[in-house]
């Protein structure tokens, strides 16, 4: 036990010593809390729109003048010119083309008519695709307006929406658990493989192989100092997300640091086994890198897993984030219990056991 202390001692020392980390450990979460949910949405705004008007007449300029007044649309021009509107979108000046036909408000009273068409810029999917559903529903809008005597009653009298845990619909509260873990990712995983691989580059490892430290004593030392960072880190993220976006947990906070120390030991033991096998930091890095990539892109951190091909979503089972962010997003936004939970929890403490485990037998000690 005396030598456990000795070295967790020795841990913090180097990172007190070190004029970079201490402030990163502190203004990274803060800077990344702060910051990235403003810039992180799926919400696309300012869709330029080319409304080519071959109709002239009081529904065409009904639409031009929603389509100006949306929050999401940006009226770019107005023409009677297709391939005026259509060199704009070449030139990406304009997004959405939407052409209203000649006679169309006559012929929509009277019976069939030619359909508007819409003309999309689908270089950057998801601004084409978006900026076309909200052209559409625009549009749709509108046209209940003009067909007002046909349709006395109102759809939004017909049918309640009630969204669940998130009434605001408001995709900051989605992506601030998903900031949280990438904080956990980015700090207990790579600051642990670089602690030990910075002693192999200095040569202080060959001094701890030569005491009688155990693997399993050297270990603990190298991962209990990041457990306690992950947990002051998720601290100070909690905090930022009260205090300047209002979003507290809505299930048991004790849970959500269960969930926390779990994982850190998870990606900590992870990133331990990973520096075990490395000889210098560069190689580190690059391994770390490329499993933190993996982690992010396929875990359903940033895209639903349910999305994902069927082998990808197999794939997902061995990867531990997918677990955490079940477990953090769940309880953050839902007030998800234990009880609900427990299969995630099972999952992370089988992977924190794995990984510690290799962590521990893979470190080459040389008396």
């Amino acid at each position: 036990m005396r030598r456990f202390f000795v070295l967790f001692k020795k841990e913090f020392l180097q990172i007190k010593r070190n004029s970079f980390l201490p402030k990163l450990i502190i203004i990274f979460p803060i800077v990344i809390m702060m910051l990235m949910p403003l810039v992180m949405t799926m919400d696309v705004k300012n869709v330029n729109i080319a409304v080519v008007d071959l109709d002239r007449s009081t529904a065409s300029h009904r639409i031009a003048s929603h389509i100006e007044a949306s929050e999401y649309l940006t009226l770019a021009t107005v023409t009677a010119e297709f391939p005026l509107a259509m060199e704009a979108l070449e030139q990406g000046a304009v997004d959405v083309i939407v052409q209203i036909p000649d006679n169309y408000e006559r012929d929509m009273m009277g019976g069939p008519t030619e359909k508007i068409s819409i003309t999309a810029n689908a270089v950057n999917a998801t601004k084409g695709g978006m900026g076309m559903q909200y052209v559409v529903q625009t549009i749709a809008r509108t046209l209940t307006e003009l067909r007002g005597e046909k349709m006395p009653v109102e759809v939004s009298e017909l049918v309640t929406i009630e969204n669940r845990y998130n009434p605001t619909l408001n995709y900051r509260h989605y992506m601030i658990p998903a900031l949280m873990i990438i904080l956990f990712i980015l700090v207990c995983g790579f600051l642990p493989a670089l602690s030990i691989v910075g002693e192999k580059e200095a040569g202080t490892i060959e001094q701890i192989n030569v005491t009688p430290v155990s693997r399993l004593t050297f270990t603990l030392g190298k991962l209990v100092p990041y457990w306690l960072i992950g947990l002051f880190v998720l601290t100070i993220a909690m905090v930022v997300a009260w205090l300047v976006y209002g979003l507290t947990p809505a299930g048991s906070v004790g849970l959500i640091y269960l969930g926390a120390a779990l994982f850190i030991l998870v990606i900590s033991g992870f990133s331990l086994t990973i520096a075990n096998f490395s000889e210098t930091m560069q190689q580190s890095m690059f391994v770390m890198f490329f499993f933190i990539m993996l982690f992010m892109l396929m875990s359903g951190l940033l895209t639903p897993i349910d999305s994902m091909p069927l082998w990808a979503q197999r794939f997902t089972i061995i990867l531990p984030p997918r677990y955490f962010i079940d477990i953090l997003r769940s309880v953050y936004l839902k007030g998800t219990t234990f009880m609900d939970m427990w299969q995630n929890f099972a999952a992370l403490g089988i992977f924190a056991v794995v990984f510690n485990t290799l962590a521990t037998l893979t470190y080459k000690k040389q008396a």
